[in-house]
């Protein structure tokens, strides 16, 4: 499960900016998470409490959000988007695997909410 070293260092990014910003504490955390980033959201929200009370000045009560994200790709043949999870790299229009993912790899900080 990469998910703890993942949480690990959203932590450790999101304390460092608390620490610049002189954050006493932050609430809650929101991240965009691609529905093929190879990140399992639930896995995520399970091991979030125990990285932030044990790996964190400012995350000791944080909250965690997640937004997951689709995945779409487009086929360069007919100019297309498409449902990646459904389709793969085949074209659901033209059948054809001159494809590319355009979104839904993504792993990034959305927001950060300190408490004031």
């Amino acid at each position: 499960m990469h998910e703890l070293g993942i949480a690990f260092q959203i932590v450790k990014e999101v304390d460092a900016l608390a620490e610049k910003n002189k954050t006493k504490a932050v609430k809650k955390v929101t991240l965009e998470i691609g529905e093929v980033s190879t990140i399992v959201p639930r896995y995520l929200y399970d091991v979030w409490p125990w990285a932030c009370k044990n790996n964190s000045k400012h995350l000791k009560d944080c909250q965690l959000e997640i937004i997951e994200l689709k995945a779409i790709s487009y086929c360069k043949k007919c100019k297309k988007f498409f449902d990646t999870v459904n389709n793969g790299v085949t074209c659901p229009k033209c059948k054809k695997t001159d494809t590319y993912l355009v979104k839904g790899n993504e792993a990034v900080i959305k927001s950060i909410e300190v408490k004031e």
